[in-house]
């Protein structure tokens, strides 16, 4: 008898599976991370420390300030989702830290031969990133409430802006990645990352408007990804807050941008090991 012919699955399994076994690497990956974080809350009790001094002493001073053009809202309401986007950036760009930190232990290298793809290493760190930016986003929540400032708490708006959080944390961490894998070294990344973070912050919309930069000022936050992060959160997280460019605007960019960034990182990020 002529024996029978294997059975062939159809592409769209392999596909499929292909997918679902992405999905489980960056997860583990994710949790590995989160696990770190249980364990040494740490870091974030010294993360809320920036956001608490920016809206309780700079806000309260310059909403004394008139001639800031913040439409309807107060100046520490126009601020504050620009302080959660800061505390995104801060949190986020100093991530390649510990990338060489693990570079250093051996872990990158353990990581570059296991079968998990590369891109699902940088997805993993990046959403590992989001978790810390949502606790900064509850951290900003918390202190809206005690300072009174009038912000959406329809589950809704918290929803859309945890998400607006969660891709500018993957963002800025996949960039700190990359500086990681370019520099290889904590020293040169601590010092490039002190020069990125400012210019970052300052060439955006989280302190003033953009009608108050000169022209080309304006023309540089255009392409600052954190200026599309602080619409999306101003348009969904305070009351009255107005949306420049339009939310399908604001997360197909910063979309755009961490797709980019994550191809990118995931060619450099078996580099880091040489």
């Amino acid at each position: 008898m002529t024996p029978a012919a294997p059975a062939v699955r159809p592409a769209a399994w392999d596909n499929s599976s292909s997918v679902l076994d992405f999905f489980k690497q960056s997860a583990a990956i994710a949790e590995v991370e989160l696990k770190k974080l249980i364990r040494d809350p740490t870091e974030l009790l010294s993360r809320a420390v920036q956001p608490t001094l920016w809206l309780v002493i700079f806000g309260q001073v310059f909403s004394r300030v008139r001639g800031i053009p913040t439409g309807n809202v107060t100046y520490l309401a126009f601020m504050t989702p620009g302080i959660l986007a800061q505390s995104v950036l801060f949190a986020a760009i100093f991530y390649g830290i510990a990338v060489i930190w693990e570079r250093d232990l051996g872990i990158v290298q353990k990581l570059l031969v296991s079968p998990a793809e590369r891109s699902a290493l940088v997805v993993g760190k990046a959403i590992s990133a989001g978790f810390r930016g949502a606790i900064q986003a509850g951290i900003i929540y918390l202190l809206a409430l005690v300072l009174r400032i009038g912000v959406r708490w329809n589950p809704i708006s918290i929803a859309g802006v945890l998400c607006g959080v969660v891709l500018g944390s993957a963002i800025f961490s996949t960039f700190s990645l990359i500086i990681a894998c370019i520099v290889k070294s904590r020293e040169r990344f601590m010092g490039i990352g002190q020069v990125l973070t400012m210019p970052l912050f300052f060439a955006s919309n989280a302190i003033y408007p953009l009608a108050l930069m000169p022209r080309w000022l304006q023309v540089v936050a255009l392409f600052n990804p954190l200026t599309y992060l602080v619409d999306a959160l101003r348009g969904m997280m305070i009351q009255g807050g107005q949306n420049v460019h339009g939310l399908p605007v604001d997360f197909s960019v910063m979309g755009v941008i961490f797709l980019i960034l994550a191809s990118i990182a995931a060619k450099l990020y078996p580099t880091l090991a040489h």
